[in-house]
């Protein structure tokens, strides 16, 4: 992932989510396959940030 070499921890934002919670490298050759291969969901993004957010971390737990 360019400006995080070994990866993004768990837990850890991302180093290209801006200060409005979107992508840097939206559309990027350089955007790695794996967010491009995201595809949101309702229970995903929840009915807020925060629920967004909660769903995210359970999941990365899950696929530490």
């Amino acid at each position: 992932m360019p400006g995080m070499p070994n990866g993004k921890p768990a837990g850890v934002r991302c180093a290209h989510l801006t200060d409005d919670h979107r992508c840097a490298l939206y559309g990027k050759p350089e955007r790695p396959e794996v967010c491009e291969r995201l595809r949101p969901s309702a229970e995903m993004c929840g009915r807020n940030a925060k629920e967004a957010y909660i769903y995210l971390a359970r999941l990365e737990r899950l696929t530490s």
